[in-house]
């Protein structure tokens, strides 16, 4: 039960402010429950920051940025000229209640000039510093000018004709849209970051062409491969991309991935010389310089005798000088190990719908654009028909009139009040009020035939203009068919190439620089059921104690190798990490050691089960699975020709994994235990050898009912008493009943 609310009255603490003049409730202290005071102060606040403040919405854009842009299109700035961002910011400021500089800031962003923006919406003229550089800053905004981009008539096209809602602004002096009803999905045209309370968002960019064109395939073909017409994101400042399917695949579905993207350089010949014309877009030219100077300054790299920013009005430019003899890949390789030039973009695709924060893959969130932009274009269908019906009903009206002016002219006339006028004439000629008081205020000038015969001419393409508005009402197909029109139609016309070098393979040669630097020494490796691995050197080992580890935990893994050796980790997600054993610290028997879920970069929930050293990648591995199964297959389905490090479909998810084997040969045995209290051993011989490593394998245990395989294991490591009991001679097999004493053993 909360705790009551109470007061506690102390004596006041300040002074009083001169005579009869106090501060009321001076040292005064109120003691609350901490679950009200949350409630009460931080819940609104949190709520405002989420909702108002740091997400996008299905349009593509946070609060800030929607009063700016839509300032600057009521100030005609879409097609007038440019005008000082100071008067901008200022006109904003009504519907931004934020500083001048917050508001400008926003307009900075959005520039061309600033390249942060891969589809920028701010023609801007003068500084308006880079994104690439923490010291190129923008300029005050009494020296820059802005207008909006020609693609922004994509962002208001219609707004006049009630697509979307109006609110009032903070003070209710004006109304503000509350969201814009864009015409291509520019929640994902650019990237956007946010940090609210308790969760964030960071959306990368995607090529507009492929953009639309993706779009345009959902909405014919739901199940789309979203990887065939965009296979992977945009980034204003180029790089080269480092494909990974299934982080990739993760982004489309889930939303949340990461996205490799390295820096691009050119050796120029005969010159001695690197010059790095494109970076990631997580970081900047300083980062990337101080990072040199550290590694070049401790002596890691002593390749490099001179390093300079040589970024003008061209664009980003990086130089090194090189010494005499330096092979530029393998250096460049050393770089992109240990510096930013290469880096990660995190993705974390957390929308606003509806009011409500969501994590959306590509494919929901192009779904939920397409939903919001179907109603937009109903919205606008029904203001047409609306407009069209109002001016048919007028021109019928004016039709009823059209054999009888003057008995029109006479009504008018003979009427004495002006108030009866419009009654008079509904009653002359069988109208309603509306049509009546249109027929009133004719001009007396257009009195005649011919101007009249001009408008009741509009009405059969009125008719048929109305019929064909309710007929795009009735028919989803036709709001679709529209949207995809004009999905085509901003493709082509602000489609631009792609910015982003997509490498899909890796040469395996440039880790080789990496390596040489690298040291060989034995080392022991030891691996836990709770996915912890220590790598421990000769000399620790000899005076290593006891293995520290969590509470309930054990080694169930170990093996001598070397530091250069490479290691592959199997986890519950059917996926194979590849490493190196020296991309892991030298640990102590008296840690913890690496948790690899964390430094492999596993998925949510995702853990390792076994791990092997695959050498030459010779031979064949065997997998248990719970369904009774067993599956062999070569090892070298494993091998690769680039360095990717993380391999999808390992083995098959068909059914959970019960056991690995490696190494193994024909006379391998293995044991099989089911909650059925049967044994079952074969030889791995009786498995062939397949060369696929998804495989579902062979039955091997017959299972009956819901019984289910409990464990498997090498049968020297099964303790049994009789193993000859449970030798089968062919598989499948039911294998044999444990016995009264192999149970009391067990």
């Amino acid at each position: 039960m909360a705790k009551k609310s109470s007061k506690k009255t102390l004596k006041p603490v300040r002074p009083q402010l001169g005579e009869g003049v106090e501060i009321l409730n001076a040292g005064s202290v109120l003691e609350d429950p901490i679950t009200r005071t949350l409630e009460t102060n931080y819940m609104p606040y949190a709520m405002s920051v989420i909702v108002s403040r740091a997400l996008p919405e299905i349009d593509g854009f946070k609060p800030a940025h929607r009063k700016l842009l839509y300032t600057m299109y009521e100030m005609g700035l879409i097609k007038g000229a440019r005008t000082k961002s100071a008067n901008i910011v200022g006109s904003t400021m009504h519907l931004n209640p934020h500083g001048d500089a917050a508001i400008y800031d926003t307009m900075v962003r959005m520039g061309r000039g600033n390249e942060s923006l891969l589809v920028p919406f701010v023609d801007s003229k003068g500084n308006f510093g880079k994104a690439y550089s923490r010291d190129m800053s923008c300029a005050a905004a009494r020296y820059t000018e802005a207008k909006l981009e020609s693609v922004c008539e994509e962002l208001f096209r219609d707004i006049d004709k009630e697509t979307v809602d109006f609110v009032p602004n903070y003070d209710g002096t004006t109304t503000e849209p509350t969201l814009l009803p864009v015409t291509f999905p520019t929640i994902l045209a650019n990237n956007t970051l946010g940090i609210a309370v308790g969760m964030a968002c960071n959306i990368c960019s995607f090529n507009l062409a492929e953009l639309c064109s993706t779009t345009i395939a959902l909405m014919k073909d739901a199940k789309h491969d979203i990887s065939t017409t965009m296979p992977a994101p945009d980034f204003v400042g180029g790089g080269q991309i480092l494909y990974d399917e299934a982080q990739m695949r993760d982004i489309f579905e889930n939303g949340r991935g990461s996205v490799k993207v390295r820096a691009r350089y050119a050796a120029v010949p005969g010159e001695n010389m690197i010059e790095i014309t494109q970076i990631p877009p997580t970081t900047t030219v300083e980062a990337i310089m101080d990072k040199i100077a550290e590694l070049v300054k401790a002596g890691k790299i002593k390749e490099i005798s001179d390093m300079r920013d040589e970024t003008d009005l061209n664009g980003l430019k990086l130089t090194l000088d090189l010494k005499r003899g330096v092979d530029a890949d393998k250096l460049m390789a050393k770089l992109f190990k240990a510096t930013p030039l290469e880096d990660s973009f995190s993705c974390n695709f957390n929308i606003l719908v509806s009011g409500q924060p969501r994590v959306m893959g590509v494919r929901e969130i192009l779904q939920e654009w397409t939903a919001f932009r179907m109603e937009c274009v109903r919205r606008r269908t029904y203001y047409d028909l609306h407009g069209k019906e109002k001016r048919l009903h007028l021109l019928k009206g004016l039709a009823a009139i059209l054999m009888d002016i003057d008995k029109a002219i006479h009504i008018i006339r003979t009427t004495e009040e002006e108030t009866e006028v419009v009654p008079n004439l509904m009653i002359g000629f069988g109208i309603d009020e509306v049509q009546a008081d249109y027929v009133a205020e004719i001009k007396l000038r257009h009195l005649n035939r011919e101007y009249i015969l001009k408008r009741t001419g509009e009405i059969e393409q009125l008719e048929a203009d109305i019929a064909d508005l309710n007929d795009i009402l009735a028919k989803p197909a036709r709001i679709r068919r529209i949207i995809i029109k004009e999905l085509g139609d901003v493709a082509k016309k602000y489609g631009q190439p792609r910015r982003s070098e997509i490498l899909y393979d890796l040469p395996e040669e440039e880790g080789g620089a990496e390596e040489e630097a690298v040291p060989d020494y034995p080392v022991t490796v030891f691996f836990t059921r709770e996915g912890y691995l220590k790598k421990i050197p000769p000399q620790s080992l000899r005076t290593a104690g006891a293995h520290k580890l969590k509470e309930g935990d054990e080694v169930v893994w170990s093996i001598e190798a070397t530091n250069k050796s490479e290691i592959i980790f199997f986890t519950s997600m059917q996926q194979a990490y590849k490493a190196r054993l020296y991309d892991f610290d030298d640990s102590k028997a008296s840690v913890l050691g690496d948790y690899l879920p964390a430094k492999l970069g596993m998925d949510e929930g995702e853990t390792p089960l076994y791990a092997l050293l695959p050498g030459d990648y010779k031979g064949s591995m065997v997998v248990a699975f719970q369904n009774g199964k067993a599956a062999r297959f070569s090892l070298q389905s494993f091998e690769t020709k680039t360095n990717r490090r993380r391999l999808s479909g390992a083995y098959s998810d068909k059914s959970p994994a019960v056991g690995f084997f490696f190494p193994v040969d024909d006379e391998t045995e293995i044991t099989m235990f089911s909650t059925a209290n049967r044994a079952l051993t074969f030889r791995a011989g009786m498995l062939d050898i397949k060369a696929t490593r998804s495989t579902q394998g062979v039955q091997t245990m017959v299972l009956r009912g819901k019984h289910t395989v409990t464990r498997a294991c090498r049968t020297e490591d099964a303790n049994l008493l009789d193993q000859a009991r449970y030798r089968c001679r062919s598989i499948p097999s039911i294998g044999a009943l444990l016995t009264e004493d192999q149970l009391k053993f067990e």
